[in-house]
């Protein structure tokens, strides 16, 4: 989508990205606070305006350049908000499977590592199978925190997030330059 003027970055959906923005260091406090009924609480709202803030801009067509960057970086701030929250309140529960966490971690961060290397930048990419993976990790960490552990929603979540993660580091190896929405690899392979 080529913009020929000024952005107009002063919408809903921008406005609740900045909100995920801004809550962040009060959440990360909680956490470290030990006060996981307000870390929950917080952090459902942040699922909810992630969710709202995409379905404004597609439905009322307010994408922006600027509203998808604010969006990823709002995206890996909710990440490390569940990491750090499902470390500090739930990590003795789970010892049986550290192991595929820290290898579902790992695949996270290779492909912001390769699109900075390639592209000085990090990705907002918006990939279907990120979407889903991110709907099948908020299902998991809900589960967990209101009802225990689950061990098929964890391998769900797990084996999605991982083959998800490898696709966008594929997408990023075969793009020539970085731009958000793309749909996913086949559609990168065909367009």
């Amino acid at each position: 989508m080529a913009i020929t003027e000024r952005e107009k970055i002063w919408n809903i959906p921008n406005l609740l990205s900045g909100y995920r923005l801004l809550i962040f260091p009060y959440v990360f406090h909680l956490i470290y606070a030990g006060r996981q009924d307000l870390y929950l609480l917080f952090f459902c709202i942040n699922i909810v305006t992630d969710i709202l803030d995409g379905a404004i801009a597609r439905y009322f067509k307010l994408h922006t350049k600027f509203g998808a960057r604010l969006d990823s970086i709002a995206d890996v701030g909710s990440y490390i908000l569940a990491g750090y929250g499902l470390i500090h309140f739930k990590w003795d529960g789970l010892s049986d499977v550290h192991r595929w966490i820290w290898i579902y971690l790992a695949a996270f961060m290779i492909p912001y590592i390769v699109s900075y290397i390639k592209f000085r930048k990090f990705p907002s990419l918006h990939l279907y199978s990120s979407k889903i993976g991110g709907a099948l990790d908020g299902t998991f960490f809900f589960y967990l925190f209101f009802f225990g552990y689950n061990p098929l929603l964890f391998a769900v979540a797990i084996i999605w997030g991982i083959a998800s993660f490898i696709e966008m580091t594929l997408v990023l190896l075969l793009l020539k330059d970085l731009h958000s929405d793309c749909k996913g690899l086949y559609w990168v392979i065909m367009g």
